[in-house]
C-alpha cells in the first residue's frame, strides 16, 4: 500500500474514528484503526465491538491496499505534523510496518494484518429513514443529561428512541431517566419510521452521534434494526449494537395530577439556584422551595458552612407549599429550557413534579422530590 494525502484531510477523518478506540485494551487488534487504499480515497475504520465508525479521506493511491495501525498514535503524529502539509503512507511488503512521511519527519508504525480486523456491518436494517441533524441534535441534548450511570441498570444507560401515536400525530421520542428525573423531548416521526421497534442507544454512542453532528442543516440516514443502528453523516458512517434490555414504562411515572402551577423567569431562577447551592455540601446538594402567593424563597442549609437565601418573584397562585429537590437536577433541566418562563407543575412535597419549557410542548421534563 501506497499513498498520499493532504493532512487536514486525514487529521479530520483521524478525529472522527480514532475516539471511539478504548485507551487501554486486553485485545491489541482493536487499539488500531484499519486503513484501505483504493482508487481516489482512503477509508479508515475503528472499533470497539460496539460502537463502529468508518470514513472515507480524499487521497492519491500509488498503489491499494490495506493494514491496521495504532489508532491513537497514527493520530497523535498526523495532530502535530505542520499545517497545509502532504503525508505520505506506504506498507513495507512483508506488511510488518507502515511508514509516516512528510517533509523531514519519518515515523515507523507496527503494522497488524487486516484479516484479524473484526467487522460489525453484518445484517440487515428493517427500518430506514431520513431526519435533520439538527432535530436529531435537539433530541440528544434534552435528554442525554438524564442517561443513568449505574451499571446495575444497564437498561436505563443510554436513550430509549421509539414512535407513539400523540396528539393525534405520530411522535418520534426520545427518553432517559435515572430514576431521580425523567426527560422527554419528541418530534414528529419522519417518513419510514412508522412501526420501529423501540432502542436504547448507549451512552459512548450518543456521545459520539452529537460530535458527529457538524452540519445542524444536514440529513441523517438512520437505519434500525432490533440489535443495531446504523447512521450515516455523509462520508461517515456510524454502527452501534443497541442496549439488549427492556425501557421501563416511562408514563407511569409522569403524575397526571399535578395542578399547582408556578411559572418562574427560567434565567433568573437558574443563577438563584446557582448563587444559594454554592453553600451546599457536594454530597447533599438540596435546595428548599418555599411558595407563597407571587413569592418564591429559595433555601439552602449546610450544617458543616452556613446557609442561604433568596427570594424571587413568581406566578402562583396554589396553597403555601415547600418542597426540596437536587440543586443540580433543577439546573441541567433548565439549562435545557428555551423559553423566558419554566413551568412547575407540582402537588405535594413527597410526589414529581413535572417541569415544562414555555417555548415548547416537546419538552417534558419530571424530577423527584428530596427531602429538606
Amino acid at each position: 500500500m501506497r499513498i498520499t494525502l493532504e493532512r487536514s484531510n486525514l487529521l479530520k477523518s483521524l478525529g472522527h474514528v480514532h475516539r471511539v478506540v478504548e485507551r487501554r485494551n486486553t485485545i491489541p487488534i482493536l487499539s488500531n484503526v484499519l486503513l484501505k487504499a483504493e482508487g481516489s480515497s482512503l477509508q479508515m475504520k475503528a472499533t470497539d465491538l460496539d460502537l463502529e465508525i468508518t470514513e472515507a479521506a480524499p487521497a492519491l493511491t500509488e498503489k491499494a491496499g490495506s493494514t491496521t495501525v495504532p489508532a491513537h498514535l497514527l493520530y497523535e503524529i498526523v495532530r502535530k505534523l505542520s499545517d497545509g502539509s502532504e503525508v505520505a503512507l506506504a506498507v513495507n511488503t512483508e506488511g510488518t510496518t507502515m511508514t509516516v512521511m512528510s517533509g523531514r519527519s519519518k515515523f515507523s508504525l507496527q503494522c497488524l494484518p487486516e484479516a484479524d480486523f473484526p467487522d460489525l456491518t453484518a445484517g440487515t436494517f428493517s427500518h430506514s429513514f431520513q431526519i435533520k441533524a439538527s432535530d436529531l441534535k435537539m433530541l440528544i441534548e434534552r435528554t442525554q443529561f438524564a442517561i443513568s450511570t449505574e451499571e446495575t441498570r444497564y437498561y436505563l444507560n443510554g436513550i430509549y428512541f421509539h414512535t407513539v401515536e400523540a396528539d393525534g400525530a405520530l411522535k418520534l421520542r426520545a427518553v432517559a431517566t435515572d430514576g431521580h428525573r425523567l426527560a422527554r423531548s419528541e418530534i414528529e416521526a419522519p417518513s419510514g419510521s412508522e412501526g420501529m421497534p423501540g432502542i436504547i442507544i448507549p451512552r459512548k454512542t450518543v456521545g459520539e452521534i452529537q460530535k458527529l453532528i457538524e452540519n445542524p442543516d444536514s440529513e441523517v440516514k438512520f437505519e434500525v434494526s432490533d440489535s443495531k443502528i446504523r447512521l450515516s453523516f455523509g462520508e461517515i458512517v456510524l454502527t452501534s449494537k443497541l442496549i439488549d434490555g427492556t425501557f421501563p414504562d416511562y408514563q407511569r411515572v409522569i403524575p397526571a395530577g399535578n395542578d399547582k402551577e408556578m411559572r418562574v423567569d427560567c434565567s433568573t431562577f437558574a443563577s438563584a439556584v446557582d448563587r444559594v447551592s454554592t453553600i451546599s455540601s457536594e454530597r447533599g446538594r438540596a435546595v428548599k422551595i418555599a411558595l407563597t402567593d407571587g413569592q418564591m424563597v429559595l433555601t439552602v442549609n449546610n450544617p458543616d458552612s452556613g446557609s442561604a437565601t433568596e427570594e424571587l418573584a413568581v406566578s402562583y397562585e396554589g396553597d403555601p407549599l415547600e418542597i426540596g429537590f437536587n440543586a443540580r437536577y433543577l439546573l441541567d433541566i433548565t439549562s435545557q429550557l428555551t423559553g423566558e418562563d419554566a413551568v412547575f407543575k407540582l402537588a405535594d412535597p413527597g410526589s414529581p413534579t413535572i417541569i415544562l419549557d414555555s417555548s415548547s410542548v416537546d419538552a417534558l421534563y419530571v424530577l423527584m422530590p428530596m427531602r429538606v
